[in-house]
Formats: C-alpha cells, structure tokens, sequence
C-alpha cells in the first residue's frame, strides 16, 4: 500500500493520486488510516461508514461501474487502520478529521456525503464544520449526535434509560462478539420476527450473498474489546444542531430497526432545511437490503447539488 503522509493539517498525496483499491493515509494526528476507493469515474462520493463495516455493505454503489467515484477508510484500529497514539483520540470529531485527511489524500475538494449509523454523526460534523466540502449528504439509520439517546426505542426503553442500557450494551461486546451484534442490528425488534414486513429487510440481505459474506467476515475479525472503546466514544457525542445545514440532505430509515429511533430520524429530517426522510421495510442494514434505494437516492441528491433548499422543513 501506498504510505500518504500528512501535511500541515490533514494527509496530501505524494507523486499522484492514489486509484481503486486500498492505500495509507495519515490523519491529523499521524494514525496511519487504512483508506478504500473503487476506483471508479464519476461523481467523487465520501462515505462514512457503520462502526467496523467494510464498503462491501453498499453493494450498490461501490462497484467500479456504479457511476461514482467512492472513497472511505477503516475506522481507527479496526480492519488494518492504526489505533492512535493517544487512545482517547477517538471521538466522533477524530472521525470527521479523518474523513478530510481522506478527501485531501484523493485530492477532492468536496464530494457527496454518505453516512451511515455512526457515519451520519461524522457526515454532519464535516457539513457543519467545511460546508464547503460537503456538496451533498445522505444520512442513512442514524441520526446526527446523540446515537445512544436513539437506541431500542422498538422494545419500549424509555427515552431516559437508552444511553445507559446503550453503553451497558457496548461494554458487553467482548463478550458477546464477534458476530452477534451484526445479527442483533440486522433483525427486528423480537415482536416483529415473524410478521412478512418484518423479516422483509433481512430476506432480502440474502439475495446479496457475496457482498452479505464479507460484511460477516469483516466483523468476524474485530477485536472487540477495542470495538467497545470506539463505541463508548460515540456515546459520549451530544445532539447536533444541523438548522443550519444548507446542502441537499436526504434521511433513509429502516421502520424495524433496533438501533434508531425512527421518531429521532423524523425530527432531524424536520430540522434541515429541504431535507427529505424515505423509510424503508428494512433494520439497521439497510445499506445491504436496499442497495438500489440508495443508488437511487444517491442520484436525486447529485441532482439537486448547487440548488437552493426549500427555507421551510418538511412536515
């Protein structure tokens, strides 16, 4: 792999661009971050992924023929990027300067915007923090800040005890890991096992199997004791305030998923100015299930780019 020092601030390529497949770019800090692109032509696409979730879990956009130019990266420590230094470098806004040291090291001013679950945190934080770097956003099953306040509303927790059975959660992982925690977020709420539109999202990962294989295998490899630190970091990154968001954004939701209260997604869409909100018959891995669903929005979003937003939220 390619080694892209960084530069004053964040990672700069040395002797070209890097092309498809993996390289090293390091972050503001140094942390040598394991980065991915297809490789493709087309719209220049950033996405920031699930927590541990390799590209593989958007089969729908990260072929070299999708139509876009994908470029991610590892989350810190996990599948070959480096854990930092200083072990409380991890928060949601360590993530954010990791996702700039990417665009700097693939030399993209700016590009669409795909977040998914932990993702949609760090997408808002780069859109709040380089507007200019954000042309358009996708949040998909999350919500921006406040992730632990948003769990297992579909078993009934109530709103005030989420963070805590969230983080208790988290600090059980070791022992629970390494595969669980997928099948968890891939299923909905117990209630709903066997009811035709609940099981419809998880059938439908099976029709991906290739893509639904290395998902599973990327997980398999976690060492989840340090899983369960990057989580509690994220537990700790409050509510953002996103009214002031002026690009085209677009909410995709799950209807069964465990992990997100879909009330919250609602009330974020509300709260950017022209955003849209599609739910889905799908959990937490929607990404997997409905991989169309998000080419297709991932489109309407690349052709409102440069448009204004409507000055008044959806209802």
């Amino acid at each position: 792999m390619e080694d892209l020092p960084a530069g004053s601030r964040h990672s700069r390529a040395h002797g070209g661009t890097p092309q498809g497949g993996h390289t090293t770019v390091r972050g503001a800090d140094g942390t040598r971050l394991r980065a991915w692109s297809n490789g493709g032509d087309g719209v220049p696409v950033l996405l920031c992924n699930g927590l541990g979730a390799p590209p593989a879990a958007w089969p729908g956009i990260t072929g070299r023929d999708s139509g876009f130019r994908v470029v991610t990266w590892a989350h810190r420590g996990l599948s070959g990027s480096e854990r930092p230094a200083d072990r409380s470098r991890v928060r949601v806004e360590d993530h954010a300067d990791d996702a700039r040291a990417v665009l700097d090291a693939y030399d993209l001013p700016s590009a669409t915007v795909v977040g998914w679950s932990l993702g949609v945190n760090v997408a808002f934080e780069l859109a709040l923090e380089q507007r200019s770097r954000v042309r358009s956003l996708l949040a998909v099953a999350g919500v921006p800040g406040g992730s632990f306040s948003a769990m297992f509303a579909p078993y009934g927790v109530p709103r005030r005890l989420r963070a805590p059975v969230g983080r208790l959660s988290s600090r059980l992982l070791p022992v629970f890991g390494p595969l669980l925690p997928v099948v968890v977020a891939s299923l909905p709420p117990w209630h709903e096992l066997l009811t035709p539109a609940g099981v419809a999202g998880p059938a439908r990962e099976a029709t991906h199997p290739a893509a639904l294989q290395r998902v599973l295998h990327e997980f398999s490899r976690h060492d989840w004791r340090w899983y369960r630190h990057l989580a509690l970091a994220v537990a700790e990154h409050a509510p953002l305030d996103v009214a002031s968001v002026r690009c085209p954004v677009a909410f995709v939701a799950g209807r069964h998923d465990t992990l997100v209260d879909l009330a919250d997604v609602r009330a974020a869409a509300r709260s950017v100015p022209g955003a849209r909100l599609r739910t889905l018959a799908g959990t937490h891995f929607v990404p997997l299930q409905y991989p169309e669903v998000m080419r297709e929005e991932l489109q309407g979003l690349v052709a409102r780019e440069g448009r204004q937003p409507r000055t008044r939220p959806p209802t």
